[in-house]
């Protein structure tokens, strides 16, 4: 009788492997930026539609610090996806990728409720007095960790330059530091429970949880990829990929960025749902919807090696 428990178990065990190596098969793990939580969520909805038997893992972080979570973590990776496409250029090629795939564009905004001091007096006009206001108190993410932070820096360095209003960037920057946090996402919780009143954030996150925005020129949106040279007029110094390291970031208009990494355990997997991405009537629909626009004429230097049903996907939008 203990041979034949013995037996079962044994069994068990070989068949719960089997399993679990079978599972291993079609369970994509993605880490994306915060900014593209719902959009995610969203795309990996529609993709298991058509791929029932796939399971798709998700973590949300600031790009940079999804980068270093790529870089010092050993569970493999599957696809990377970036609010800024030069967090993969900087930290992640040649090592970790060889190319990157720009999927989406967005806008920076002034990101406020109802209950926001000043909010039904904000607006293009008065928007730098209102935040420089004692009693008034406004968030940003890490620019260490977030390419949110790096470009809500730009905007305000560009508003300086814009009005003539020398001091501003520094003065503004200075203020309210308590309230910078590792990504921007973390900072709606703050702003829903009127801790603070206004945060930089994505248009597109605005939409996507109904809060309200102040839609900024496109001078200062970093939207308007025929503004490039003005954006560039700007620049500031994060830390780089090594301890110590330091690198200086310039400004230009915002292109999300995605690839598939090195240590994807299921490259084919991931292929494939890069393909949904990006395709025209799938993905780029499903992020047109979420506020976010597909990327057009973007040159990348990567193209050449691109795999070729991807580079199709990208001429079709």
């Amino acid at each position: 009788m203990r041979i034949i428990i013995a037996f079962f178990l044994l069994f068990c065990l070989i068949g719960c492997k089997q399993i679990n190596k079978s599972d291993d098969k079609y369970t994509l793990h993605i880490i994306h930026a915060g900014s593209l939580t719902l959009p995610v969520h969203e795309l990996s909805r529609a993709f298991r539609e058509e791929n029932p038997d796939v399971r798709i893992l998700t973590e949300a972080w600031g790009s940079k610090a999804g980068a270093r979570r790529v870089i010092d973590i050993n569970t493999p990776v599957d696809v990377f996806m970036s609010a800024d496409y030069m967090v993969i250029e900087n930290m992640l090629i040649p090592d970790h990728a060889s190319w990157y795939i720009s999927f989406a564009t967005n806008e920076l905004s002034i990101v406020y409720t109802t209950r926001s001091r000043y909010a039904s007096e904000i607006n293009q006009d008065n928007w730098m007095d209102i935040l420089m206001k004692p009693n008034v108190k406004y968030g940003r993410s890490n620019p260490d960790m977030d390419p949110c932070g790096v470009r809500s820096v730009f905007t305000i360095k560009l508003a300086e330059k814009k009005y003539d209003r020398e001091g501003f960037a520094r003065q503004l920057l200075e203020k309210d530091t308590d309230n910078i946090r590792p990504k921007e996402t973390d900072l709606i919780a703050l702003l829903e429970n009127n801790h603070i009143d206004y945060i930089f954030l994505y248009k597109s996150v605005a939409i996507q949880h109904g809060l309200e925005y102040l839609e900024l020129p496109d001078s200062l949106a970093l939207g308007n990829f025929a503004l490039n040279d003005w954006y560039r007029s700007v620049s500031i110094e994060t830390l780089g990929t090594r301890p110590g390291e330091t690198i200086i970031e310039y400004g230009e208009a915002m292109v999300y960025g995605l690839t598939i990494l090195r240590k994807s355990e299921n490259p084919t997997l991931a292929k494939r749902f890069v393909e949904f991405v990006m395709h025209p009537e799938k993905g780029q629909a499903i992020l047109k919807k979420l506020g976010q626009e597909p990327v057009d004429n973007f040159e990348n230097p990567h193209q050449k090696i691109i795999p070729k049903s991807l580079v199709e996907r990208i001429s079709e939008r």
